[in-house]
């Protein structure tokens, strides 16, 4: 079981260490670290080819919708996230990083991407595959911990 809660203590460091540097980014860009991590989750969901809605980043944002709509109005106004209607149903509203936040975004975080992925070039496929397992099991038992009533 050491060997499990030592997992348990790096994994909680490696957390806090992924906020700081998302504190740095927004320090970096003078504003608050909600806007900037709004534009973390927007780049992040459309890299992934799965651009937010502002109910979904509402959501992973822990925000009320009226907090929301405040966030990406000054969002929009700095120029750094624009708001379309390219869903069937004209209702739903898709948020997109502009070109400019998303050249900064890449010219912070890349640098360190690119670090991290040498480090894992020590490892075997199947080590990475282990960890991405294991991770992948963690939270989704952290996600269900979450939802659950207290």
């Amino acid at each position: 079981m050491a060997e499990a809660q030592r997992v348990i203590e790096v994994l909680a460091l490696l957390a806090a260490a992924q906020s700081e540097l998302g504190r740095q980014f927004a320090r970096s860009r003078q504003m608050h670290p909600t806007d900037a991590a709004a534009i973390v989750q927007i780049i992040a969901a459309e890299d992934h080819g799965e651009p937010l809605t502002p109910a979904r980043l509402a959501e992973r944002l822990d925000l009320t919708t009226g907090a929301t709509s405040i966030l990406l109005n000054r969002l929009e106004a700095a120029g750094h996230v624009t708001r379309t209607r390219e869903h069937t149903d004209r209702r739903i509203v898709t948020l997109h990083s502009t070109p400019a936040i998303h050249a900064e975004a890449a010219g912070f975080y890349e640098p360190l991407n690119q670090q991290l992925k040498d480090v894992l070039a020590d490892y075997s496929p199947a080590d990475l595959d282990l960890v991405a397992t294991i991770a992948t099991r963690l939270r989704t038992t952290m996600t269900a911990h979450m939802t659950q009533p207290r």
